[in-house]
């Protein structure tokens, strides 16, 4: 199937942008069973359902060929998210480029400006739904002429809890409408709208029996708990992606991921619900202009975010599901573009990601994390492979080749390029052992070297946001060990216990002592008599007698550095 059959001003739209052949989703809606009814779609970010959805409305957008002139709308599109609904109206202006005008309405932008684009007269209006609820209540947005609706990403709409916005808005069109609603899934909340909001729709889905992208590559990586922000490190460096997206659960913990890999060098952006709109667009602009590579975010702050060079997916933190992981890696492997996705997956909570792969029906690789000797290696291969590339040198440039040769042999010539490259590398990290046979986090006190140990307690605990990921280089720091140097760590409500080699226990105390006198920060480090499951079975005898720790703020220690 072609594009043939389409009016001139979409086929040349396409041709122009490459277009050759329709993808799946496309032939669907473009099948002459598909002409003029509502639809009902499940297809995978990324398969090219906005241009799909931009085909199917023609006929209610076109009068011989063109865009009729209008005042009130004749289609709407609503997206979840204010990055899906700029990408949808940039997809659809190409479209209908010639003579067909586009309003955009999102949260975060200037509503007096989207009042005015609609009051000069628009075909179509994009818009996420509370936007959108709000210019309709205003008087500002007429769906009086509506013809047809695109619901984009309904299910992820639902989920954001977007339902009495849908409803207001659809009550507010026109019963003869057409309805397109675009979901990835169908679950019964979907079901459910679109029975109330359709008529005899026909059900289009072009999500295979392997629900996962054909063209990303899935790999599961297993960590420790606190060797999570070095795999990170690791990969990134292992893969060296144009582009590379980073997902964590939280906010806070995009934040904090973000902050230590720029000050490891790396050129990275953060998205999140924290971050303004304004800023959210430098971000974008940033990742697409070169001058970052890596995009720390949250699941749906990277809603609808479409980079073409994205080839990189990392799950920071296991997603709560099937869906999101799919959506999450759905960022890459587009347009026929190979991607790979990787899960980066505690010991502890293997069992659970494996139960959710075989939901999923993808099949992942499990791998170890790369080693630094592994991150050296392939660098070795991209520096020989780059400078092994014909090049195109103009006679200055060969005239400071002679003399440089002059001065120096080819040998420390070709050393000093090797070294100037490799300053610009962030360096990797050094990964704990991955042994096999490590069941459950409690046998980490027994891995070589940890057979004799000594315990000891901060003053900070979860209540404090205690976290291993700069925990631990707090301790190196304060007592001038190294990370393979501190074996279990036991974060409890108040404070943090963890085990040091009896070896290096009092190195480590005189350490602790010195540094505690420069850095005046409120945090406690002190020896435990015995252990944290004495010490538990203590307080239980004593109905909590023990003394509560010293440090009771309500926040951790002063942590600006992290290690």
């Amino acid at each position: 199937m072609t594009f043939e059959n389409l009016p001139p001003l979409l086929s040349e739209a396409l041709a122009a942008r490459g277009y050759a052949a329709p993808t799946p989703v496309q032939a669907a809606v473009l099948a002459p069973e598909a002409e003029g009814r509502d639809l009902l779609v499940s297809a995978q970010t990324g398969s090219g359902k906005t241009v799909a959805f931009g085909l199917a409305m023609a006929g209610e957008l076109l009068e011989d060929g063109v865009p009729p002139a209008v005042r009130e709308p004749l289609a709407l599109v609503i997206a979840p998210t204010r990055e899906l609904a700029l990408q949808v109206s940039r997809e659809l202006a190409w479209l209908y480029g010639k003579g067909g005008r586009i309003a955009t309405c999102v949260g975060g932008m200037d509503p007096s400006k989207e009042r005015r684009a609609l009051s000069y007269g628009a075909h179509i209006v994009v818009g996420t739904p509370g936007r959108l609820r709000d210019h309709l209540e205003r008087g500002a947005l007429d769906l009086s002429a509506i013809r047809a609706v695109v619901l984009d990403e309904a299910d992820e709409m639902l989920d954001m809890g977007f339902r009495d916005e849908l409803e207001e808005i659809l009550d507010a069109t026109p019963q003869e409408r057409r309805t397109l609603l675009f979901s990835a899934t169908l679950p019964k909340p979907i079901v459910a709208l679109a029975k109330r909001y359709q008529r005899d729709a026909l059900r289009i889905s072009t999500v295979g029996e392997d629900r996962g992208h054909g063209d990303i590559t899935y790999q599961a990586v297993t960590v420790s708990p606190a060797g999570i922000e070095h795999a990170v490190v690791n990969l990134l460096r292992f893969h060296e992606a144009e582009t590379a997206m980073l997902f964590c659960a939280t906010r806070d913990n995009v934040r904090n991921l973000h902050a230590s890999l720029v000050e490891r060098g790396f050129a990275a952006v953060a998205l999140s619900g924290e971050h303004s709109q304004s800023e959210r667009n430098h971000a974008l602009q940033a990742l697409r202009d070169r001058r970052a590579r890596i995009c720390v975010a949250t699941d749906v702050a990277a809603r609808g975010i479409d980079l073409p060079t994205l080839s990189l997916v990392v799950h920071v933190e296991i997603p709560r599901d099937a869906e999101t992981l799919q959506h999450r890696s759905g960022r890459t492997g587009r347009a026929g573009k190979k991607g790979t996705a990787i899960l980066i997956v505690p010991y502890q909570r293997r069992r659970r990601v494996e139960a959710m792969l075989r939901g999923a029906r993808i099949n992942a690789e499990w791998i170890p994390a790369p080693t630094a000797e592994a991150v050296h290696a392939r660098d070795r291969q991209r520096l020989m492979e780059t400078l092994l590339q014909p090049v195109e040198a103009d006679e200055d440039d060969l005239d400071l080749g002679r003399k440089l040769l002059a001065e120096r042999a080819p040998e420390e010539i070709a050393a000093a390029l090797v070294r100037a490259h490799r300053a610009k590398l962030p360096p990797p990290e050094e990964l704990a052992e991955q042994g096999e046979g490590r069941r459950d986090e409690r046998e980490r006190g027994h891995r070589p070297g940890f057979e004799d140990t000594i315990w000891f307690r901060m003053n900070v605990g979860r209540r404090h946001n205690a976290d291993p990921r700069w925990l631990l280089p707090l301790l190196c720091r304060r007592g001038h060990i190294t990370r393979n140097e501190v074996g279990a760590i036991r974060i409890a409500a108040n404070e943090t216990a963890f085990e040091i080699p009896s070896a290096l226990a009092g190195r480590f105390m005189k350490a602790v002592a010195r540094t505690a006198r420069d850095e005046d920060d409120g945090l406690l480090i002190e020896q435990m008599q015995g252990t944290p499951r004495d010490a538990a079975r203590d307080n239980r005898r004593h109905d909590g007698a023990r003394p509560a720790p010293a440090h009771r703020s309500k926040g951790p220690p002063r942590r600006a550095r992290h290690g």
